[in-house]
């Protein structure tokens, strides 16, 4: 049985072959997805997440099925499941999925997704997500730059209703936008979707007296990348990115950033009973030493671990596999598509309205050089691969949410 990040780097490897080959064309039929196995599911990557250089890529995975269910996965964690297990709610001993249903209340501000492709059903599939899980309706904002409306993007519509779905689970009182935008697909693009999306999205939570931003996308790491970093940095906005699903090693764009909070991938462990027993890395998850960004200061404590440069994530959270609602229908998926804007909603929920991604990082990685307060506001994440350590590590960065405390 492959380990996913081992699926990802070969399916990775050969469709950056094919695209060289045909001159960054598209890919033919045969390499618009991939399929794998792992922890006994079969795996299927769509076309939108197999890395492609200079093509930002959407970072979710199907499990099992990619095809469209009358009702979740009864495996699949829930509002109530995550929600329980990371403290944010009472919840039964042992948080299991079927009887964990107390869902969180909180929100602040506003949460802004970013995607790209407009999203025709997004209000109806969030209202039918709320309905399953009793969650409090919200009315979502759908925006995007320019007069002309994107097209739609089937593979992006996965992306966004995990998004918005979740987000909004996490902090249901938040209000909650969704910024699209046109899909760029040339081999010379690496502002796909467009930071003049990022930066609506941030002037948007800002004039709701702040909040977060949270982006799934990620394209590998270049140089000029350090040029980007300044559209992170709206005041009274935290940024969050995925840490991306190709294994520790593989770079993402924009979760290397120093201005915002990279969130990786880890799996809970169940028995068989159903109920939680530990957390722990999901090989798939993603983890690097930025080749190109320098050590932020608020990673000063981890210098022996990081040395100079910029070592993410920064925090992790559940990775597989969460139901979400799409056009009439239930899929499975999983990724660090799901831990970013999951993490993003507990820390605006949390409603400590940090000015920025870097002192919302200065106190989380505070909190880390506190043992005792480490011990009690996150949860270190030990185990899944020889790279998870005791302390900060390239697995899952400070480690995973337990209550709202320190987020």
């Amino acid at each position: 049985m492959k380990n996913l990040d081992v699926v990802v780097r070969i399916a990775t490897l050969t469709l950056i072959a094919v695209a060289l080959f045909l001159g960054f064309g598209l890919c033919p039929a045969s390499a618009q997805r991939v399929e794998g196995v792992f922890d006994g599911h079969r795996i299927v990557f769509p076309e939108s997440s197999i890395p492609v250089p200079g093509r930002h890529h959407t970072n979710y995975f199907f499990v099992d099925s990619d095809q469209p269910g009358s009702a979740p996965n009864p495996n699949d964690e829930t509002p109530g499941s995550i929600a329980c297990v990371y403290q944010l709610v009472t919840g039964p001993t042992g948080c299991p999925i079927a009887t964990s249903k107390n869902v969180p209340s909180g929100g602040i501000g506003a949460i802004a997704i970013v995607d790209a492709g407009f999203y025709p059903t997004a209000q109806s599939d969030l209202n039918a997500f709320d309905a399953q899980f009793g969650i409090p309706d919200t009315t979502l904002t759908q925006v995007w730059t320019g007069t002309t409306q994107p097209p739609s993007y089937n593979d992006w519509l996965v992306e966004e209703a995990l998004d918005i779905e979740w987000a909004h689970a996490m902090a249901p009182q938040a209000k909650l936008y969704l910024v699209v935008s046109k899909l760029c697909t040339s081999i010379k693009c690496n502002t796909d979707p467009t930071w003049a999306a990022v930066k609506k999205a941030a002037t948007l939570v800002a004039k709701h007296g702040g909040g977060v931003v949270s982006m799934s996308f990620g394209d590998p790491e270049i140089a000029a990348e350090t040029s980007f970093d300044t559209f992170f940095t709206h005041t009274g906005v935290v940024y969050f990115a995925a840490s991306g699903d190709s294994g520790i090693g593989a770079s993402i764009y924009p979760g290397a950033s120093p201005n915002v909070v990279a969130v990786g991938g880890t799996r809970f462990i169940r028995d068989q009973n159903g109920n939680f027993t530990n957390e722990m890395y999901d090989n798939g998850g993603g983890g690097n030493l930025s080749p190109f960004e320098p050590r932020p200061a608020y990673q000063d404590g981890i210098a022996n671990i990081v040395g100079t440069k910029r070592g993410y994530p920064d925090v992790a959270s559940n990775f597989c596999c969460a139901a979400i609602f799409l056009q009439g229908s239930w899929f499975s998926v999983g990724g660090t598509s799901w831990s970013s804007p999951t993490f993003a909603g507990i820390v605006n929920a949390a409603g400590s309205r940090q000015p920025s991604s870097n002192a919302q990082l200065t106190m989380m990685y505070n909190e880390y050089a506190n043992p005792t307060e480490y011990k009690a506001d996150f949860f270190d994440v030990t185990s899944g691969s020889s790279f998870c350590k005791i302390g900060w590590d390239l697995c899952a960065g400070i480690g995973s949410p337990r209550t709202y405390v320190g987020k």
